[in-house]
This record gives C-alpha cells, sequence and structure tokens, in this order.
C-alpha cells in the first residue's frame, strides 16, 4: 500500500520563567580548492568569493536548550542531518530533537551526503559528491564555536517580531499553460524577456524578521524569505550569493549576528528579475537588506516569559516510481554522466533511509503566545509556507525550509501531474502532502 508512515508521537518541550538566556555562534564552513560543490553537479572549488558561514542561536532555559543553526550550504542530506544535530546537541547539551539545522541552498556551496558519496565510491569512476574528511572539521569547528558561545551567554529577555514586501527578488519557477500543465520554467534567472515579462505567480512577498533582547540591548536577529537564493553559479567559485551578501551587511549595520533562513521556497527563484548578470546579484541583495531594514522598524520589544519547542519525526515513504535496483543500475553505469549518477544515489539513499524507518524531525519554536518558527525538510513548494501561515491567524509564523534535504523537492500531490522540473527530484511518494500538512498543524496548533 502506498501509504506513508509517520510517528504519531509529537513531543512537546515548554519552559517558563525569567531564567531565559541567549548564545550566538559563528563559524566557517567554506571548502578547500578541489573540493566538490552542489554535490558534484557543477564545477568544483576554484576560489573563494565570500567564506561560507554556520551561524546559530542557543536559547537557554530551564529545560533543555534549543539550538538553531543557519548553514552557508546547498544541502545537508539524511545521515550527514541527523549527524549535524547529534554533534550540535552534545556540545549544547542538549538532546538531537532540540537542535534546528536548516541550509540556505547556495548551489556554489557543498552537500553533505557522505552515505551517497560512498555508494557511488564503491562503483567505477565514481563522481565524488563531498570532501568527507573536510566536511567532519567544518562540523568540529562549528561545535567548537557554539561552545564558546555557551560561555558568554546574556540574559534574553524580549523579542520582537516584524515583516516587509521584498520588492523585486521573488518568481514563481512553474508557469503554467491552458491545459492546467507546466508550460515554461522560469528558474533562477532567465536572459529571455518573454519570461521576464510574465506575472511574479504565487510567491509570499514578505521578509520576515525576530529579534532577540536583553532589556534595551539587541542580541541577534533572525530572518526569513522564500526563494531559491542564486543569482548565478557553476563557476566554481564559492559563494553566500545574495542573501549572504545582505545578512552580512546587516550585521555590519548595528554590530549583532543576524541569521537568515530560506523558507518553502521549492518553486521560487529570481528568475523574473535575474539575468545572472553581476550586478543584477548586487541588485538583489540591495533589495533583500532593503526588506530587512524595514522589517525591523517601528518594532516593539515585547517580555519574553515562556518558549515551548515541539518536535515531531516522520518517516516519508520513497517514490515508487523510482525502485533501488534500477536507480543502483544507473549508480554502477560508469557511461553515464555524473549528474545521472548522483542524482541515482541521492534516490538510493534517501530509498534506504525511509526503508529502514529513520525518521526526519519537523520542529516548531513557539516564542511566547505569538510568535512560532517553523522548522521543515526539503525543498518545500511555497503552498506549505502559505498554509502553516493560516494555522495561526493573527499570529506571526515564520518558516525555515531545506532542513534534512534527504526528499529532495517536496511538492504539492498534484503537481506530478502538472509536470516541470521539480516532480523530477522529488525523492519522497506523490501522497507525503498529506502528512506535511498533518504534520505542519500538529506543530503550530494553538494551545
Amino acid at each position: 500500500m502506498n501509504k506513508l508512515i509517520t510517528f504519531l508521537a509529537l513531543l512537546t518541550f515548554p519552559a517558563f520563567g525569567e531564567s531565559l538566556r541567549l548564545a550566538t555562534f559563528r563559524a566557517d564552513v567554506t571548502p578547500l580548492v578541489g573540493a566538490p560543490l552542489c554535490g558534484g553537479l557543477v564545477k568544483p572549488v576554484a576560489g573563494v568569493s565570500e567564506p561560507l558561514l554556520a551561524l546559530g542561536v542557543v536559547i537557554l532555559s530551564d529545560d533543555k536548550p534549543v539550538v538553531l543553526c543557519a548553514v552557508d550550504w546547498c544541502e545537508i542530506r539524511a545521515g550527514d542531518h541527523v549527524h549535524w544535530r547529534e554533534v550540535l546537541a552534545q556540545a549544547a547539551g542538549t538532546t538531537p530533537e532540540r537542535v534546528a539545522v536548516q541550509s540556505l541552498h547556495q548551489h556554489n556551496a557543498p552537500i553533505g551526503d557522505a552515505v551517497s558519496h560512498r555508494l557511488l565510491a564503491g562503483f567505477a569512476s565514481p563522481p565524488k559528491v563531498m570532501d568527507l574528511e573536510w566536511a567532519e572539521r567544518a562540523l568540529k569547528g562549528v561545535a567548537a564555536s557554539l561552545e564558546a558561545g555557551l560561555k558568554k551567554a546574556v540574559p534574553l529577555t524580549h523579542i520582537t517580531h516584524g515583516k516587509a514586501a521584498v520588492e523585486k527578488v521573488a518568481s514563481n519557477r512553474r508557469i503554467m499553460g491552458d491545459d492546467g500543465k507546466v508550460a515554461k520554467m522560469r528558474l533562477s534567472s532567465t536572459k529571455d524577456a518573454a519570461l521576464q515579462a510574465l506575472p511574479e505567480g504565487l510567491v509570499d512577498p514578505l521578509l520576515k524578521t525576530i529579534s532577540f533582547w536583553n532589556g534595551e540591548k539587541k542580541l541577534a536577529v533572525l530572518h526569513y524569505y522564500a526563494t531559491h537564493p542564486m543569482s548565478y553559479y557553476g563557476d566554481g567559485m564559492v559563494t553566500y550569493d545574495f542573501v549572504g551578501t545582505a545578512r552580512e551587511r546587516r550585521t555590519q549595520d548595528d554590530g549583532v549576528p543576524h541569521l537568515y533562513f530560506t523558507g518553502c521556497g521549492g518553486n521560487i527563484g529570481a528568475g523574473k528579475y535575474n539575468d545572472a548578470s553581476k550586478e543584477a546579484r548586487a541588485r538583489l541583495g540591495e533589495n533583500i537588506h532593503a526588506a530587512m531594514v524595514k522589517s525591523e522598524q517601528q518594532m516593539k520589544r515585547v517580555p519574553l516569559t515562556k518558549i515551548e519547542w515541539r518536535a515531531r519525526p516522520v518517516v516519508l515513504k520513497a517514490n515508487p516510481e523510482f525502485p533501488e535496483e534500477r536507480m543502483l543500475k544507473v549508480c554502477e553505469n560508469a557511461m553515464a554522466v555524473a549528474s545521472t549518477r548522483i542524482s541515482a544515489a541521492f534516490r538510493v539513499g534517501f530509498a534506504r533511509q525511509s526503508a529502514a524507518g529513520v525518521p526526519i524531525q519537523f520542529t516548531s519554536l513557539h516564542l511566547g503566545d505569538d510568535v512560532c518558527l517553523l522548522h521543515l525538510p526539503g525543498e518545500t513548494f511555497i503552498e506549505y509556507q502559505l498554509f502553516a501561515q493560516q494555522q495561526r491567524p493573527g499570529g506571526f509564523v515564520a518558516t525555515a525550509s531545506y532542513g534534512d534535504g534527504g526528499p529532495g523537492y517536496i511538492p504539492l500531490e498534484k503537481s506530478f501531474a502538472e509536470g516541470g522540473y521539480e516532480p523530477t527530484q522529488a525523492f519522497a511518494a506523490p501522497e507525503s502532502e498529506k502528512v506535511m500538512r498533518e504534520t505542519i498543524v500538529e506543530l503550530l496548533r494553538a494551545k
């Protein structure tokens, strides 16, 4: 039966009182020259335009700490995502269920997937997915930075939240025809004037911001926006791209850490406004930065007296249209192009994870009564983000996607019949939409 398996237990962790504290951490996770980028799907590292960073906050309370980490990598998948959460949990003195690790999804950046790398290494002329030894050193550096940050934790007394529209960045990638099928794809960039002239389509135009305070002193800021964060890539130059540029500029603006999280951008890109030029990259960064600034204007600080962490482990069933036996034959075919073999290895890795019952963690952090931070896996479609916001009318919901990248794209069930690129890289079964929506409801349900 094509039925998704889920763990029904919902773990809830409330914390109250005056004992809240905040720590921040920042670590360099830039790959070495020659290392694979985008899991081996593009040119390897030739140089560094900007260093890649892992940025995070740790909230300390009467309960075990909560860790939120945003990483300038394309993806951290399956066993690697579990490993990251375990290592950071140990560093923070908490449990892996209380750690959210989200990639930003820039493409001139690594993919962490040791299982797929080792699988391909067992065949002739294997393409390389990642630099295993360097990746482990990088993760240890993040853990060390977290441990050092804990020693400098300060009281957390207030939060603020705000939002602002982002001008001329996001557009929907899937352009539908009159027959209800995808007629054209407008990806991260295009020089086609006809595609640029088409409407934005369904997007979430708002960038959302939450900031943490100790009395009158700002401590850290989190920003959330949904779009693929690439202006151009594939030249071997490591970059955190336009979202990283905006984030680092804001950090310099006011001298406190700013973190950026990519929302449900699976079917969203900058194609309408981006021709893959250097000028376009700068302009996109300016527009994100402007929205970050605006989202913080006229926000009132409100006391933060309680937090609540919710975690739900979910097992998504693999797409039966791509059986493991057939994918393994693709992996071992030394005559096939590298990208085809790598994609097949990703599918095998996810199928085995699903068959073994290894869950993906869906989590949410509730700050006071109104603010909810939702953490989702994969490249989720924008519809999931809009659905999440509908669960808390009058509340403030900010969504970070690109957690465990194992499922690849997570479209809607109808998307598979509509066609287009994303369903071809969706490793979970089409009926995953039902479980996605059920889990979002549970994580955001008001009490």
